[in-house]
């Protein structure tokens, strides 16, 4: 692993746009995180009223956005080595980190106190603990100190199904625990998939991912494990009671092309030392070489699984669906 000799120099940028303060929040990983807890809040089956339920959502966001400010703040010097990342804005000077730190505490106490205040402490206490475990725990202490950043660090990510679930109900039970489960075991292989195609980075970072730490062929070994334990888990919720059958039917047939992908990829190259593209080709994050295309395949390919199970869960819990008789379901009312 190549450690950097010096810190990277981030330069006076442009002045800042409002953009480049909502990018703080890594909208896309919020989307993410919105989904799932609204699933959890969803799938809790007790009835909420749609003005707690939107604060609880909004609380759930800022929470997200607030943890991805703190960690963009203090992650400014290996982003600014790294490629794909160079181009955010306190890398590249458009945004200060104290700026990015002021915005992630006062979004972080901001979202726990409304959750407290306004729906309930549980969730408050959950949603308060993802955050801390993704700013302080992830971010300071695992990602720049072990390979297993990703795997402990996945936690954070996890836990939004049941704060969201936590934030209806006022309870966690095991079928809230179970979707965190499932998106636990869904990260590795989701970001290790991409790190295969992005250990460049990595190394001039200095960030012990698992390519560089242990190499291409261990992780796409890892990531082949990690998906057979997520297919049978990923069917998991169609035997408890939480899923029915359009959400096995989704399961069974995602978690049996996940497997596949995942094969394909252990058996393949992706990760290992590869000539430079030709010169003048751009080079961005899905242009890949043809030897680690498996890796970006099962990258795409495990969003579009974590994304169909939640969506399964939701189809199946709106009362459309459940008139039919395929599940029962208590929704957001009045």
């Amino acid at each position: 692993m190549k450690t950097p000799a010096q810190p990277a120099v981030i330069l006076p940028g442009e002045a800042a746009r409002w953009q480049d303060y909502l990018s703080l929040l890594k909208p896309r990983v919020m989307s993410l995180v919105v989904f799932t807890a609204l699933t959890g809040m969803i799938c809790a089956g007790r009835a909420m009223n749609p003005i707690l339920a939107a604060v609880a959502i909004l609380c759930i966001a800022a929470g997200a956005g607030g943890s991805a400010a703190l960690n963009m703040a203090y992650d400014a010097d290996i982003d600014a080595l790294m490629r794909r990342t160079r181009r955010r804005a306190i890398p590249a000077g458009r945004v200060q980190a104290a700026d990015a730190l002021a915005l992630g505490i006062v979004l972080s106490l901001f979202s726990v106190g409304i959750m407290g205040v306004a729906v309930n402490w549980l969730a408050a206490a959950l949603l308060a603990f993802t955050i801390l475990f993704y700013a302080v725990v992830y971010t300071l202490w695992l990602k720049r100190r072990t390979p297993q950043n990703i795997v402990i660090g996945g936690l954070a990510g996890a836990l939004p199904p049941v704060v969201g679930w936590a934030a209806a109900s006022g309870q966690a039970p095991l079928d809230a625990w179970l979707l965190v489960a499932i998106v636990f075991f869904w990260t590795p292989p989701h970001f290790w998939a991409l790190s295969l195609y992005t250990s460049g980075d990595y190394a001039e970072a200095g960030v012990p991912m698992m390519p560089v730490v242990r190499g291409a062929a261990s992780t796409r070994r890892q990531i082949l494990v990690y998906s057979l334990i997520l297919a049978p888990l990923g069917l998991a919720p169609a035997f408890t009671g939480l899923g029915g059958p359009v959400y096995l039917a989704v399961a069974a047939v995602g978690g049996l092309a996940l497997v596949i992908l995942a094969a394909r990829l252990a058996l393949s190259h992706a990760g290992e030392p590869a000539p430079p593209l030709p010169a003048g080709r751009p080079e961005g994050l899905y242009d890949v070489r043809v030897a680690a295309r498996p890796a970006r395949d099962l990258f795409v390919a495990s969003l579009v699984y974590l994304f169909a199970l939640f969506a399964a869960l939701l189809v199946e819990h709106t009362p459309l669906i459940a008139s039919l008789g395929l599940a029962p379901v208590v929704g957001l009312t009045t």
